[in-house]
């Protein structure tokens, strides 16, 4: 196990870090942004780091001073966390030649999955059932629109590299093609540096199926299935595990399947393969997420399993024998809820200072935060200020304690998603276990949710 590991992440994310380091007798060293210097979770590591101001670009995302603050603080491994640079291949090629270990799958491997026309490739290969795509598109505008138009429509444009729904533009029909394509190259060279675009025929409303992977780069193994289909602006909100109304024995073969696949490409670490389902098309590979996600949480409650300790685990070196042995069977139901500083109408951010600030408590319910009251939620990054998570034998019971552990979150000094959260928990058609991407709309057409609004 490693002596001492540096976190380029920050607040729920750096904080379960340091809390999984501190279990294991490792030392942390928390790189931070001088934005983000007064919060809680800067004070609980060992060691602090000021990486420069509060742009991404000049703090967390900058190669050179990260690898410069490793460095001084004389860390032998980083812990990217679940974004920032955790799936970038060259930045964890610079910290192997730097002789620093990236808790992260290889450089190699990171440089395949980064590139999402390769992955599909690869999946299909291994039999996985991949969505109708085109190549990347090349040449003049008129030969990217007939290459796109040949997928058919409706289509989704979408970045070769990166994710998180940056870039990614539905198009219904073609005389809108040409401006989606525009529009996707300039959001996707700003947000990855990188403007090849592909496109996939658009499924209209489907679920967001993913399956948890563990592997050491020769065997693998899944621990289960998690529901991400509530989702605003194509970011997840709403997460449960298992996948509720769905066929059991389906789910199980694609995740076996997908532990197969990773395990035969020679993945080294945890690992998330993305699928859509839709009834007419059954499921279809998305992506592969080659780091831990935000939800991984339902996954633990549901099987007992640390995720973040496991990663810490095999980037030093165990193998699968090593490790506790996963479980043949979920137990109970979990469900994450995304609090977010953001209102609940058009979901903007809403920065502020947290004025009250006190998460729920009670048997049953889990809380991610990096947060606390006087603390501020500045405009330069994710407006996520928590995660609450609710386990209970049946997915009716999960739903209900979060439900009730919203209501019990008191929040002054910024506009939150709660009302929204609370409302989809209790929405007919995601209570009766229907959830599809296109849910979140559904929603706020309701008159009873616009009502809210109109007091």
């Amino acid at each position: 196990m490693f002596s001492k590991v540096a976190i380029n992440n920050r607040a729920a994310v750096a904080r379960r870090i340091i809390r999984t380091l501190r279990d294991l007798g490792v030392k942390s060293v928390i790189l931070c942004s001088e934005a983000d210097l007064g919060l809680p979770y800067v004070q609980e590591a060992d060691e602090r780091v000021i990486l420069g101001p509060a742009s991404a670009a000049d703090s967390y995302l900058n190669h050179d001073r990260v690898l410069a603050a490793v460095k001084s603080c004389g860390a032998d491994a980083l812990h990217p966390g679940y974004g920032f640079l955790a799936e970038d291949a060259a930045f964890a090629q610079k910290l192997r030649a730097a002789g620093v270990t990236f808790i992260g799958p290889r450089p190699e491997l990171l440089a395949v999955f980064g590139d999402k026309v390769q992955t599909q490739k690869e999946m299909a290969a291994r039999g996985l059932p991949i969505n109708r795509a085109s190549e990347l598109l090349t040449g003049t505008l008129e030969e990217r629109l007939a290459v796109a138009s040949e997928v058919g429509f409706p289509l989704l444009v979408k970045p070769a590299g990166g994710g998180g729904g940056i870039g990614m533009i539905p198009v219904l029909g073609p005389d809108k093609l040409a401006a989606a394509l525009a529009t996707a190259a300039s959001q996707a060279q700003r947000g990855f540096g990188r403007d090849q675009l592909y496109v996939e025929r658009l499924l209209e409303n489907p679920r967001h199926v993913e399956f948890q992977v563990v592997a050491d780069g020769q065997a693998g193994f899944h621990l289960f299935e998690r529901d991400c289909s509530i989702q605003r602006r194509r970011q997840k909100i709403l997460e449960e595990a298992g996948a509720p109304c769905l066929p059991r024995a389906e789910l199980t073969r694609l995740a076996e399947l997908s532990a197969q696949v990773l395990a035969t490409l020679g993945y080294d670490h945890v690992g998330t393969v993305e699928t859509l389902y839709q009834a007419q098309a059954g499921f279809v590979f998305l992506e592969v997420n080659p780091r831990l996600q935000v939800e991984h949480a339902v996954t633990e409650e549901i099987t007992g399993y640390d995720l973040v300790e496991t990663q810490l685990r095999l980037a030093s070196g165990s193998r699968l024998p090593a490790l506790p042995v996963p479980p043949t069977e979920p137990v109970g139901h979990a469900v994450e809820a995304r609090i977010y500083a953001e209102d609940s109408q058009r979901f903007l951010p809403s920065p502020g200072t947290l004025k009250v600030f006190r998460p729920p408590q009670g048997p049953g319910i889990r809380v991610e935060t990096g947060y606390a009251e006087g603390a501020k939620v500045t405009p330069y990054y994710d407006p996520m200020v928590a995660q609450v998570i609710a386990r209970g034998r049946q997915r009716d019971e999960a739903l209900d304690l979060l439900s009730q552990a919203l209501g019990q979150f008191e929040i002054e000094g910024i506009k939150t998603n709660l009302v929204f959260l609370r409302q989809m928990l209790n929405y007919p058609p995601f209570r009766a276990g229907n959830p599809h991407t296109g849910l979140t709309d559904q929603l706020l057409r309701e008159p009873s949710y616009r009502a809210l609004w109109e007091k």
